[in-house]
C-alpha cells in the first residue's frame, strides 16, 4: 500500500514563501507521476502541478507559473512543493498523490493522497 504524508505547512505573510514536503512510501512501478492539489474553504479541490517520477518533467497549472516548483528526490521518495510569492488566494490544504499516468490533471486519475497540511497566506 501506498502511505503518502505532507508536512511544511503554516502560516505566512503575503509575498513570503514555504516549502511543502511529500514523503511516500510503498511506491511501486506504478507510479508514473506525483501531483499536487489545493482546495480553499469552501472549494473544490483543484490541480496545482505533477512531476513524472523517473524523468522529473514538470507540468503546472497557469495560475502558479512562475511562482511554485515542484520537485523530488528520487532516493529519498520524497516530493516537493516551493512556493513563493504567496498571496491570500493561495490558503488552502495541501495534498499530495501518486498517477499511474505520466501527465495526470484530473483528480481522477490519482490512485493514493496523503492527509493534507494547511498553508494560510495573511495580508
Amino acid at each position: 500500500q501506498v502511505q503518502l504524508v505532507e508536512s511544511g505547512g503554516g502560516l505566512v505573510q503575503a509575498g513570503g514563501s514555504l516549502r511543502l514536503s511529500c514523503a511516500a512510501s510503498g511506491l511501486t512501478w506504478r507510479t508514473l507521476a506525483m501531483g499536487w492539489f489545493r482546495q480553499a474553504p469552501g472549494k473544490e479541490r483543484e490541480f496545482v502541478g505533477s512531476i513524472t517520477w523517473v524523468g522529473g518533467t514538470t507540468y503546472y497549472e497557469d495560475s502558479v507559473k512562475g511562482r511554485f516548483t515542484i520537485s523530488r528526490d528520487y532516493a529519498k521518495k520524497t516530493l516537493y512543493l516551493q512556493m513563493s510569492s504567496l498571496q491570500p488566494e493561495d490558503t488552502a490544504v495541501y495534498y499530495c498523490a501518486t498517477s499511474p499516468y505520466g501527465t495526470p490533471s484530473a483528480l481522477s486519475s490519482y490512485d493514493s493522497w496523503g492527509q493534507g497540511t494547511q498553508v494560510t497566506v495573511s495580508s
